[in-house]
C-alpha cells in the first residue's frame, strides 16, 4: 500500500540475493518484482507503486471487499458484495491507467477475472492478462475473439 514498504521489500530481497551468492547458490538475478493491488489505498497509490515494480496483480475479491466495505464471508452481506459495482471497476481502471502510464503491465487474478460479462471491459480497459482456472480458458479466448 505504500512505496516505502515497496523500497522495504527491496532491501530484504537484495539481502536475500546476497545470501544465496555467499552459499553460491545459483538462482535468476532478474527475477520481476510484482505488488498485489488488493485495496483502495493501493490503486490511490498506484501510478507511485508503478515506479517501483515491474507489474501489478489486482487481487479483484479482496479489492471488491474493502472498496464496498463488505465482509465477503459474511454470507448475510453477499446481497452488498458486487464485483460489478462501479467503484470497483473504476479502481481497477485507475490502476490500469497507472500501471501503463510508467509502461508496467497489469494482471487481474481472483474471480472477477472468468467473469465473462466483463472481459470486454477489462480489455478497454488495457489489462494484458486475465488470470483463470484451466476450465475458463477456452470461454475467456471464445469471448476476447468474439470482442470488438
Amino acid at each position: 500500500i505504500s512505496v516505502k514498504e515497496v523500497k522495504q521489500i527491496k532491501v530484504i530481497i537484495e539481502e536475500v540475493k546476497e545470501e544465496l551468492r555467499e552459499a553460491q547458490i545459483t538462482f535468476r538475478e532478474d527475477v520481476e518484482l510484482g505488488i498485489m493491488i488488493e485495496t483502495p489505498a493501493a490503486v490511490m497509490m498506484s501510478r507511485e507503486l508503478a515506479k517501483e515494480v515491474d507489474f501489478f496483480s489486482v487481487g479483484t475479491n479482496d479489492l471488491t471487499q474493502y472498496t464496498l466495505a463488505i465482509d465477503r464471508q459474511n454470507q448475510k452481506l453477499d446481497a452488498f458484495y458486487d464485483p460489478h459495482h462501479p467503484a470497483v471497476l473504476a479502481m481497477i481502471r485507475m490502476a490500469a491507467e497507472n500501471a501503463h502510464a510508467e509502461g508496467k503491465w497489469i494482471g487481474i487474478c481472483g474471480e472477477l477475472g472468468a467473469d465473462l460479462e466483463l472481459t470486454e471491459e477489462f480489455l478497454s480497459m488495457g489489462l494484458d492478462e486475465l488470470s483463470v482456472s484451466p476450465a475458463m480458458v477456452l470461454p475467456l479466448r471464445k469471448k476476447i475473439r468474439e470482442s470488438k
